[in-house]
C-alpha cells in the first residue's frame, strides 16, 4: 500500500486539541504511559509464543529509550508483538471506546477549572499524551509473525495523520517524539534530559518486569510488588502499579495484599479503585485480573479469579502451581483457581466492613461509587448474602446519611418484626409516595431501594439477622392499632363491588386501606406478583410476559372516597360515576410515578370535570 493522509476520528480530534492545549501540570506521565505500552506489547508477545505457538524470539525482550538533545527527540523502543497497518488505524486513528462524548465533558470541564482532572487512562488512550510534550510523533511498528514490510504513522496532533508501509521495520514498535521548546513555566521539562528520564523511570516504572534500558544502564529494579513485604514498599509504589495495570490515573481507594503457603501457593495484590470507571455497568467493557505463573505473565483479564460484582477491582494473582499453558477452558474447572477465587471474595468482602469502622469516609466513597455493582452479588452469589449485606447502605426515611441494616434493626420500634422498604425511581418519588403515608405518621422507618437492581435483589434475599424484608407496597398492611379508627368494611362494600366491576380490565380487588391518611387512594401489588418496575425491565429486555393485575386501596377517610360512596348510594346508575372511578385509578398511578395507559383520555376526563367545578 501506498502512503495515506487519513482523518481523525471526531472525538480523537478533540482529545487530541485537548492534549495539546494540555490541561495536565504533571507532563512526566506521557512517558509512563508510553513504557506501559511496551510492557503490555512485550506480554502479549511472550503469551502469543507460549499459548499460540507463535515463533518468535523472546530471549531478551526489553524496553529502550533514546535521547538524542541536540535533535531534540526522545524514542522509546520494545521488541514486543507490534501492530498490523489495520490496527495502528483502529487504535490510534479512532478512539473505539464507548463513553467518548462523557469523557471529553469532563476534560473539557477540568480544562476550564484548569484542574488536573487525570481522567484519560480511564479511557484508554494514554498514547494521546505523547501530544503535551511533542510536536510531532512518530510511530514504526511491525507485527511479530508476518512477513514483508511494517506501518509508519506520523501526525502534529491536529486533524489529520499519514499511515504508509515502512520496509525495514524490525518486529516490534518504536515511538520517537519530536520534543517541544522547554518551558517550566508550564511544566513543560526537557525531556531528552537522560536525569530526568531515569527519575521519571524510577518512580513510575521500576516495578515494569522487563529491562528499560537507556544506553547500556537498566534503569528499573524489575521486582514483582506482589513478591515483596508490604513493608517495603511505599504507597507511591503501590500506586503507580495500580495506574500502571488499571490505566486508571487517579490513586487507588485500598490496597490488599494476599499470599497463601501450603498445598497451593500463590501471592495476590488487590486495588479498590477511588472511583468507578465509566464503562463499570457496559457488557463489552474488560474486567478481571491478571494471572501470573511464577511470575510470568499468563492473562490480562481473567474473570474466573473475581466474580462479577467485584469487577471494579483490579489487581495480580500470581500462582505458584498452575500450568504456564493454561487456557480459559480449563481456568473455568480448575478446582486451585476456584478456592483462589473464593478466598478473594471473602478477602474483598472482610476489607470493605474493616473500612466501615476503620475509615467511614473511605467507606462511603467505596460504597457510592460501587454500591450498586455489589448488590448484583445478591443474585448471583446466594452463599454470600450476609457478607454482602453487611457491608451494603441504604438510603432511609429516618435521616440523610445512608445507613447499615445492622443499624436499621436497632433503631427498629418495639414489636416491629419487618425491615420495611419501598423501591421507586428517586428519592422523592419513594418519599412522596401513597404507601409510605401510614409509616411516616406512626415513625416508622422505610429504606428507600432507588437502584434498578433493588427491584430484583429484594425477592432473592429472604431476611437480615432473622428479620425478613417487606415491601410496603406489596400485600396488606395493618399498622393501626386501635380498631376504633379503622371504618367498617360493610359500609363501603357496594362502592367496592362497583368500582371492582368498572376497573376489572386494570385491578384485580379494590378494598379499603390501613397504609393511607392523606391520599385518596393507592395502589398496591399482591404479596407474590411482579411489581410494575419490574414488569417494565423485563419488557426493555423484550421478555413479554402476561400482564399483572394489581390492588386499588381506598382511604376511607379521605373527602372524595367518603363523597363517592354517598354519590353511589344515592344513584349507582349516575354516568359520572364510571368516569370518576377512571379518575381515581388514573391518579393513583400517576401518584407512584407509573404511565397511564390512555394519557389523552385521562387529560379529557380531567379537564371535562374541572369545568363543571368553575
Amino acid at each position: 500500500m501506498t502512503m495515506e493522509t487519513l482523518e481523525f476520528q471526531a472525538e480523537a480530534r478533540q482529545l487530541l486539541q485537548l492534549m495539546v492545549h494540555s490541561i495536565y501540570s504533571n507532563k512526566d506521565i506521557f512517558l509512563r504511559e508510553l513504557i506501559s505500552n511496551a510492557s503490555d506489547a512485550l506480554d502479549k508477545l511472550r503469551l502469543a509464543k507460549l499459548q499460540d505457538g507463535l515463533e518468535a524470539d523472546t530471549s531478551d525482550l526489553h524496553i529502550e529509550i533514546e535521547a538524542d538533545t541536540e535533535a531534540r527527540t526522545l524514542t522509546v523502543r520494545d521488541n514486543g508483538i507490534g501492530m498490523t497497518r489495520e490496527e495502528v488505524v483502529a487504535l490510534i486513528g479512532t478512539i473505539a471506546k464507548s463513553g467518548t462524548a462523557d469523557l471529553l465533558a469532563k476534560l473539557k470541564e477540568a480544562s476550564e477549572a484548569k484542574g488536573d482532572a487525570e481522567l484519560i487512562g480511564q479511557f484508554g488512550v494514554g498514547f494521546y499524551s505523547t501530544f503535551m510534550v511533542a510536536d510531532k510523533v512518530t510511530l514504526v511498528t511491525r507485527k511479530a509473525g508476518t512477513e514483508g514490510h511494517g506501518t509508519r504513522w506520523e501526525s502534529a496532533g491536529e486533524g489529520t495523520y499519514t499511515i504508509d508501509d515502512e520496509p525495514d521495520a524490525p518486529v516490534g514498535t518504536t515511538v520517537t517524539l519530536q520534543l517541544r521548546p522547554k518551558d517550566e513555566e508550564d511544566a513543560l521539562y526537557d525531556y531528552a534530559d537522560e536525569w530526568r528520564i531515569k527519575q521519571i523511570v524510577k518512580r513510575y516504572s521500576d516495578f515494569i518486569s522487563f529491562p528499560i534500558r537507556l544506553g547500556d544502564e537498566t534503569l528499573n529494579s524489575q521486582k514483582a510488588l506482589w513478591a515483596r513485604p508490604r513493608s517495603e514498599v511505599t504507597d507511591e509504589e503501590y500506586h503507580e502499579f495500580y495506574k500502571h495495570i488499571s490505566h486508571d490515573w487517579t490513586d487507588p481507594l485500598e490496597i490488599i495484599n494476599m499470599k497463601a503457603e501450603g498445598t497451593f501457593e500463590y501471592e495476590a495484590l488487590l486495588f479498590i479503585p477511588s472511583r468507578a470507571p465509566h464503562d463499570l455497568f457496559q457488557r463489552d467493557a474488560r474486567r478481571g485480573l491478571q494471572l501470573y505463573v511464577k511470575r510470568v505473565f499468563i492473562m490480562d483479564d481473567s474473570k474466573e479469579l473475581i466474580p462479577d460484582y467485584l469487577r471494579f477491582v483490579k489487581g495480580v494473582v500470581d500462582a505458584a502451581d498452575l500450568s504456564l499453558n493454561i487456557s480459559r477452558e480449563i481456568l473455568q474447572q480448575d478446582r486451585h483457581i476456584q478456592m483462589i477465587r473464593r478466598r478473594l471474595v471473602k478477602k474483598v468482602l472482610s476489607t470493605i466492613k474493616d473500612l466501615m469502622t476503620s475509615n467511614p469516609e473511605k467507606y462511603a466513597t467505596f460504597w457510592r461509587e460501587f454500591g450498586r455493582a455489589v448488590k448484583e452479588g445478591l443474585l448471583s452469589e446466594p452463599d454470600n448474602h450476609k457478607p454482602i449485606l453487611e457491608i451494603a447502605s441504604f438510603a432511609t426515611t429516618a435521616q440523610d446519611e445512608p445507613t447499615t441494616l445492622a443499624a436499621y434493626v436497632e433503631r427498629m420500634k418495639e414489636g416491629q418484626e419487618e425491615i420495611y422498604f419501598l423501591t421507586g425511581e428517586s428519592r422523592s418519588q419513594v418519599v412522596n409516595s401513597p404507601h409510605m403515608e401510614a409509616f411516616a405518621e406512626q415513625g416508622y422507618e422505610v429504606l428507600i431501594l432507588t437502584d434498578p437492581v433493588d427491584e430484583i435483589w429484594v425477592d432473592a434475599v429472604p431476611d437480615f439477622d432473622g428479620k425478613k424484608l417487606r415491601s410496603i407496597a406489596r400485600g396488606s398492611v395493618d399498622l393501626k392499632k386501635d380498631e376504633e379508627e379503622k371504618a367498617p368494611e360493610g359500609d363501603f362494600a357496594p362502592l367496592l363491588g362497583f368500582l371492582k366491576e368498572k376497573l376489572d380490565e386494570q385491578v384485580k380487588e379494590v378494598r379499603l386501606s390501613h397504609r393511607l391518611t392523606t391520599s385518596a387512594a393507592c395502589l398496591v401489588s399482591d404479596q407474590d406478583d411482579i411489581t410494575p418496575a419490574l414488569e417494565k425491565m423485563y419488557r426493555a429486555m423484550g421478555q413479554e410476559g402476561p400482564r399483572v393485575k394489581r390492588i386499588l386501596e381506598l382511604n376511607p377517610n379521605h373527602p372524595l372516597v367518603a363523597g363517592l360512596r354517598s354519590a353511589h348510594e344515592r344513584g349507582a346508575e349516575d354516568p359520572a360515576l364510571p368516569e370518576t372511578a377512571e379518575l381515581l385509578y388514573g391518579t393513583a398511578l400517576l401518584a407512584e410515578g407509573g404511565d397511564l395507559e390512555d394519557p389523552a383520555r385521562f387529560a379529557k376526563l380531567l379537564a371535562d370535570r374541572l369545568a363543571r367545578t368553575v
